[in-house]
C-alpha cells in the first residue's frame, strides 16, 4: 500500500470526478482495444458510482482503435499486387468514425455487466464557442448524473475542423487531455485525473533510471527543469500535453492527479489520500514545496529565508508572528477537524493513552502574540568594549542559522517551534511524527501562508517522509542545530548520525522528594498536581521520593491516599514495595507519561540527591520544606536542569518561565539547558568599529580595554 499523503487528505471529500483515460492505456501495443485494463477501469467506475461520487469519463482510443480495424478491412480487400505497392496512411477522419462506434460498444456492454448506464457525448472545439452550448452541456449532464449515469466524452475527430489539433493553439481546446481540463472547469468537477501509461511526472523520461516520479508538481520549481521523453506510443501530446492540461486545471482551482491507468485501483487509491501518481494543486507552492526539494535545496531554503527574514525590521518581524496569530485562529475549525481526525485514527490503531493524549491539540497560551511583543532580541549589545581609542568592539546576539527539530506525536508543539523560530530569527526544518500528519501539515499549511513573500515560505519546511532525514543530517555545512524531542533512543541515534551539534529532549525522569520537616498539607497539593495536572507531559512528576520519618508519622499514607483517590497507579521501588506492599516499579529510570508513579523511601536528602543523580536526567524539587539549611543543600547539590522548592514541577516549561515559548526542554549542557526559549536559539557575533587602526605588530596601537557595556 502507497503511503498516505498528508497533502492529499482533500481528495475523501471530493464528489465531482472527471478522469480522462489515454489511448496508451485504452488499446495494445498491437492497436486492439485493451479488454483487461477497460474492464478495471470500468469496474472502479462502478465502485464510485455506487458510492455515490459524480464519474464524468473522457475516453480517447477511438483514432487508434478505428486505425486497427481499418486495416484490416483494407487488408481483407486488397489484391496481392496493392500490397506491394508503398502504403499510405490511413484517414484520421475515417477512422475516428470507425473506432469511436467500437469503443462505446464496448464501454456499454462492459457498464452493462456492472448494472452501470453509460451514455456518449461526442463535441468539438467549435462547439465550445457558443455560450448556449455550454449552457445545455452543463443542463444535460446534470440530468445524466441524477440518474447515476456515467456521461463518456470525446473529441469528435470525424468532423472536427481543426488542422493540427495540438498545434493550434487558438483553439479551446487541442486533445482530449486539455478537453478534460476544460469540462471539469466547465462542469465544476472537485477533481480531475488523467490515466498514463506511466506512473506519473518523472523529473526525466521514465526510460532514465535516474529519473524520480513527482509527487507534487510546483509550477514555480520545476516549469522549466522537467526533461520529457517520447510522447505517446499512438495519442497526439503525451506527458506534455498532461501536463499542460492539469498546470490549466489545477490554477484555475481545480485540483488535478496524473497517474497510471495500467493499474487496477489507482483512481480509488488516489481518493484515498495515497500518495499515488503526480497531484498538481493550486496551493502546492505553500505546503507542499518544500517536501519535493532534496534535502539540500531544503536546507539551502530555510537559511535564505532567515538572511531575509533578520534583514527586515524588528516591527516586521513582529507582525509576522501576530499574522500567524491571526491565521491559526481564523483557521481553528479546521485545524481541529484535521487533528480530531489523528485523535481518531490513533485510538483506532491501537495507540497508548499516554500517546493520544499528547497528539490532541489543546488551548492556546497565546505564546505567539507573548512573542510577537516581547523585546528584539536580535543584534542585543551583550558587551561592549573600548579596545582603543576609537576603537569599538561589540558582542552581540545573533541567530543560529537553520535549525531541524524533529519531534514526536505533539503537534502544538509544531507552533511554539515555528514561532520561537521566526522570533529568534532562524530558519526551520521541522519532522513531526505519522500520527500527527494531518495536523502538522495544516499547521504549516496556515503557519506559512501567514509569511510574506520578502521572507519566503521556505523560511519553515515540512519534512513528510522518514527517508529525508539521513539526508538531512549529513548536511553539517547548511544546518547548524539539531534538535531532537523524544525518547532517549532517538537522541541517541541522532547524536551518532550527524555532525551537526545536537540539543537533546530526551526523556526525564522528574523527581519530587517530600523531607520530613515538610507541610503535609502543602506537599500532598503539589505532589498531585505534578502528577495528575497532565501525565503525559515531560515535566509531570514520575518518582516520589519521600524521608523514611514519614512512614512513622502517617505522612506517606496521607500522599499514596491522595494519589489513588484520583485514580493513579503506584509502584514501589525496593524499599517502598518490602515496606507498603506496593508492586515493585519496572524501573527508577522508567518514564509513565501516565497516571503511574513510583514511590521510594530514602534516609534523608542526602539519600534522595544521590538517588536523583543516579536515576534522573530532568529532576524537579518541589514540596515544601520547613529547614532552610535542608532546602539550601539540596536546592546547591541536586545537578539538573531544574530545580523547585515549595512549587510543582509542572512549573518547568518555557511560557511559565516567562520564555513565551519553548523549542524543547534540554537534556544537553551545552549550550543550553532546561527549557530552550528564544535566548536559546540566539548564538553571539563581534562587530568591530574603528577608525583606521592597524595591528603592524601592535606598535601603532595602545590597547585601553575599557568596559563600556552599562555606559549609555
Amino acid at each position: 500500500m502507497a503511503a498516505i499523503d498528508p497533502n492529499r487528505g482533500f481528495l475523501k471529500d471530493v464528489k465531482r470526478i472527471v478522469i480522462k483515460v489515454g489511448t496508451a492505456v485504452v488499446t495494445r501495443e498491437d492497436g486492439r482495444l485493451a479488454l483487461g485494463r477497460l474492464g478495471a477501469l470500468c469496474e472502479q467506475l462502478q465502485t464510485l458510482n455506487s458510492q455515490g461520487l459524480e464519474v464524468i469519463l473522457v475516453s480517447s482510443g477511438a483514432v487508434g482503435a478505428g486505425r486497427q480495424r481499418l486495416r484490416y478491412r483494407k487488408l481483407v480487400h486488397s489484391s496481392f499486387a496493392d500490397l506491394q505497392k508503398p502504403q499510405v496512411e490511413l484517414d484520421g477522419k475515417a477512422c475516428a468514425a470507425v473506432g469511436q462506434n467500437g469503443l462505446m460498444a464496448l464501454y456499454d456492454t462492459l457498464f452493462s455487466q456492472l448494472d452501470v448506464t453509460s451514455a456518449q457525448l461526442l463535441v468539438t472545439d467549435n462547439d465550445f464557442r457558443s455560450p448556449e452550448f455550454r449552457k445545455q452541456l452543463t443542463e444535460t449532464v446534470d440530468s445524466l448524473l441524477s440518474y447515476k449515469v456515467i456521461p463518456v466524452f470525446n473529441e469528435n475527430d470525424a468532423v472536427s475542423t481543426r488542422r493540427a489539433p495540438y498545434e493550434d493553439s487558438s483553439g479551446i481546446f487541442w486533445d482530449n487531455d486539455s478537453l478534460a481540463a476544460l469540462l471539469a472547469l466547465e462542469l465544476k468537477a472537485d477533481l480531475l485525473v488523467l490515466l498514463s501509461d506511466v506512473d506519473g511526472l518523472y523529473s526525466g523520461p521514465p526510460s532514465d533510471p535516474q529519473s524520480k516520479l513527482i509527487h507534487t508538481y510546483i509550477k514555480e520549481k520545476l516549469e522549466n527543469t522537467i526533461t520529457f521523453g517520447d510522447k505517446s506510443r499512438l495519442g497526439r501530446g503525451g506527458m506534455t500535453a498532461k501536463v499542460k492540461a492539469a498546470v490549466y486545471a489545477s490554477q484555475a482551482g481545480i485540483p488535478v492527479v496524473i497517474t497510471s491507468g495500467f493499474a487496477g485501483d489507482n483512481i480509488v487509491k488516489v481518493l484515498q489520500g495515497q500518495r499515488i501518481g503526480t497531484l498538481f494543486h493550486q496551493d502546492a507552492h505553500m505546503w507542499v514545496k518544500n517536501g519535493e526539494l532534496n534535502a539540500r535545496d531544503m536546507a539551502v531554503a530555510a537559511r535564505e529565508s532567515s538572511r531575509r527574514l533578520q534583514a527586515i525590521p524588528a516591527k516586521e518581524r513582529s507582525k509576522i508572528l501576530l499574522d500567524i496569530a491571526d491565521a491559526l485562529e481564523a483557521n481553528e475549525k479546521v485545524i481541529l477537524h484535521e487533528n480530531e481526525a489523528d485523535v481518531a485514527a490513533a485510538k483506532d490503531a491501537g495507540y497508548e493513552t499516554s500517546l493520544v493524549s499528547r497528539l490532541a491539540l489543546k488551548p492556546g497560551k497565546a505564546t505567539i502574540r507573548v512573542l510577537a511583543n516581547m523585546d528584539e532580541p536580535i543584534g542585543q549589545i551583550l558587551k561592549r568594549t573600548e579596545l582603543s581609542a576609537g576603537f569599538i568592539l561589540d558582542k552581540t546576539s545573533s541567530p543560529l542559522g537553520v535549525l531541524l527539530v524533529i519531534f514526536e506525536s505533539r503537534p502544538d508543539a509544531l507552533v511554539q517551534i515555528a514561532s520561537l523560530a521566526i522570533r529568534s530569527g532562524n530558519g526551520l526544518l521541522l519532522k513531526g511524527g505519522k500520527e500527527a500528519r494531518r495536523s502538522n501539515a495544516i499547521l504549516h499549511k496556515v503557519i506559512t501562508s501567514a509569511i510574506p513573500e520578502n521572507v519566503g515560505g521556505g523560511l519553515i519546511g515540512l519534512v513528510t517522509s522518514r527517508d529525508e532525514i539521513p539526508e538531512l543530517l549529513k548536511l553539517d555545512d547548511v544546518i547548524d542545530l539539531v534538535i531532537p524531542r523524544g525518547s532517549n533512543k532517538l537522541v541517541s541515534q541522532i547524536k551518532s548520525s550527524t555532525k551537526i551539534p545536537v540539543l537533546g529532549h530526551a526523556d526525564g525522569v522528574c523527581h519530587v522528594y517530600v523531607d520530613k520537616s515538610a507541610d503535609i498539607e502543602m506537599a500532598k497539593k503539589i505532589v498531585l498536581d505534578a502528577k495528575t495536572d497532565y501525565p503525559a507531559a515531560c515535566n509531570a512528576m514520575e518518582t516520589l521520593l519521600v524521608h523514611k520519618d514519614l512512614m512513622e508519622n502517617g505522612g506517606v499514607n496521607e500522599l499514596l491516599i491522595e494519589l489513588q483517590t484520583k485514580g493513579v497507579s503506584i509502584n514501589g521501588g525496593p524499599m517502598a514495595s518490602s515496606m507498603i506492599n506496593l508492586p515493585a516499579a519496572p524501573s527508577f529510570h522508567h518514564e509513565y507519561s501516565s497516571l503511574a508513579c513510583t514511590i521510594e523511601i530514602v534516609d534523608d536528602v542526602h539519600a534522595a540527591i544521590d538517588h536523583i543523580h543516579k536515576h534522573g536526567r530532568q529532576s524537579r524539587f518541589s514540596p515544601e520544606n520547613s529547614h532552610l539549611r535542608i532546602c539550601t543543600i539540596f536546592l546547591r547539590q541536586v545537578d539538573s536542569a531544574a530545580v523547585l522548592h515549595n512549587a510543582s514541577t509542572r512549573f518547568s516549561d518555557g511560557f511559565r518561565f516567562g520564555l513565551g515559548a519553548e523549542v524543547g526542554i534540554s537534556t544537553s549542557r551545552i549550550h543550553a539547558r532546561g527549557p530552550v526559549g528564544v535566548e536559546g536559539l540566539l548564538t553571539t557575533r563581534w562587530i568591530a568599529r574603528g577608525s583606521g587602526q592597524v595591528v603592524d605588530n601592535d606598535k601603532g596601537v595602545v590597547y585601553t580595554h575599557r568596559d563600556l557595556t552599562h555606559q549609555t
